[in-house]
């Protein structure tokens, strides 16, 4: 028995259709699970170089909340249309000190911890400054992080736009991220190959 033959407008419905189930399981894994990022700029220098490809994690945030020292893509509260890139630094119940060029976090009902922040480079450790970030200023500021907001900063410190400068079209600081803003975490770098890594925690020793 000879098999079935189908017309062409069989086979063009099935090549239809086929383009529409990947289609759709590409939506749906940049949506929901992962996702490439170009980086711009550099706000994130030593740990992420201008231009490198990122691999955003998004599952991470639909299954959990944002931790200290994660590398994250988010939505600045000054510009909702860009995205950019910088670390959590202080989660909800924080209160973020910066002090003579480091960084403090106060767990809610805890001691000050003096941050270890082994992923700065030379050029900026000791040299979180209030903003604007190279104005030297090593007065005291803190920041009291509220519930679903976060505090972030990036690597290089004396050239990152990022919770010590963002603020409204008034001049009105706003400080925070909210957490739905947040839109993945940095997995790991893709290119150049020859940068190719994971991105590992840090450890605070908090």
């Amino acid at each position: 028995m000879s098999p079935k033959k189908h017309g062409l407008l069989f086979h063009l419905l099935d090549v239809i259709l086929n383009i529409v189930i990947i289609v759709t399981i590409v939506v749906v894994i940049r949506t929901f699970l992962v996702s490439p990022f170009q980086v711009e700029g550099s706000s994130m220098v030593g740990t992420l170089e201008h231009r490198e490809y990122i691999i955003i994690n998004k599952l991470a945030y639909y299954i959990g909340s944002p931790n200290r020292g994660d590398v994250v893509v988010f939505r600045p509260p000054n510009d909702m249309k860009k995205h950019y890139v910088k670390r959590i630094i202080g989660i909800p119940g924080d209160t973020v000190i910066l002090r003579d060029g480091y960084v403090y976090v106060q767990e809610k009902g805890g001691a000050e911890v003096k941050l270890q922040e082994d992923y700065l480079n030379e050029r900026n450790k000791g040299h979180t400054y209030s903003h604007p970030p190279t104005s030297g200023n090593t007065e005291e500021r803190r920041y009291e992080v509220p519930e679903g907001s976060y505090f972030l900063l990036g690597d290089n410190r004396q050239g990152s736009l990022d919770s010590r400068s963002f603020s409204d079209d008034n001049g009105n600081f706003i400080p925070f991220v909210e957490e739905g803003n947040i839109k993945g975490l940095v997995w790991f770098i893709a290119l150049p190959i020859t940068k190719i890594q994971a991105l590992e925690p840090p450890n605070y020793r908090m």
